[in-house]
């Protein structure tokens, strides 16, 4: 950081869970940045990995640090947001990664526009050892677009105001698959706009232990994001949704082509763990 960056203070929540082989790495990710206005709040309702020892060594450099039982993923996020008092909010998992920068370019973005509600950056997907496996990223908000699967998002890119989280009610605590994406279109549902920008901002992790990689609750899942596409569009479908969908994801490709080349180049090359 330089003299004139403004410091905001932005406060993370890091979900942990029997995540140890990652856990340092996320926290590190933060802190490293060395960005002054860091409130950091980890969350672990009763990890048995020696995750808890790691974050005994990191206590001192944390705000806060939960140890109760909760109910679920998004309801430790809803008791991590509870004890927050920054002026950004954002998230990420111990699994996950905070890319070098990434702090102070959100907080410069924030500062220069007093009222935004919602920053979708761009970053990576990255394997279980760390490795860029493509760049991803959020396309611009749009309750329509996520509606009709025409929607990418980056939960490790995706930075928000105090009031743009109070304005969603927080985290859906029933939500145990897509809790990120439903508080999304909860934002948008109450009015909160986004910015998208370039900036590459976090990593996500990939592998099979995930709930996306693993597909252990692909059913759960697809119930989830149907019922968060349907308070998207505010309506149930209606049988013109099976032409309008592939337009927008056409219409989506189209505006972000070297996206749609990097996703494209990632499914054509072989997967290492198939052989």
């Amino acid at each position: 950081m330089t003299g004139g960056d403004p410091v905001l203070r932005i406060s993370i929540v890091t979900l942990s869970f029997n995540q140890a082989p990652f856990l340092e790495t996320a926290l590190a990710s933060l802190h490293d940045q060395n960005y002054p206005g860091l409130e950091h709040i980890v969350v672990d309702p009763g990890s048995s990995d020696g995750s808890r020892a790691i974050l005994e060594r990191w206590r001192p450099r944390l705000a806060a640090l939960l140890l109760n039982p909760d109910k679920g993923p998004a309801d430790g996020l809803n008791k991590g947001f509870a004890a927050a008092t920054g002026e950004v909010f954002g998230y990420i998992n111990a699994d996950d990664m905070a890319l070098p920068g990434s702090l102070a370019r959100v907080a410069a973005q924030f500062a220069a526009e007093p009222g935004l509600g919602q920053l979708l950056g761009r970053g990576w997907i990255i394997d279980r050892a760390g490795n860029r496996v493509r760049e991803a990223g959020s396309s611009r908000l749009s309750r329509a677009d996520f509606g009709h699967g025409a929607m990418t998002y980056l939960q490790q890119a995706h930075y928000f105001s105090p009031a743009a989280f109070r304005a969603a009610g927080g985290f859906n605590a029933d939500n145990r698959t897509s809790w990120d994406a439903e508080l999304l279109i909860d934002m948008a549902c109450a009015g909160v706009s986004a910015r998208n920008v370039r900036d590459r901002l976090g990593a996500f992790r990939l592998y099979g232990d995930t709930i996306t990689g693993s597909g252990r609750m692909a059913a759960q899942m697809a119930l989830d994001l149907d019922r968060i596409c349907h308070k998207a569009l505010g309506r149930a479908p209606r049988p013109l949704d099976r032409i309008e969908a592939p337009l927008r994801r056409l219409a989506r490709r189209l505006r972000d082509p070297a996206a749609t080349l990097a996703g494209l180049g990632a499914r054509l090359r072989p997967d290492p763990a198939a052989g």
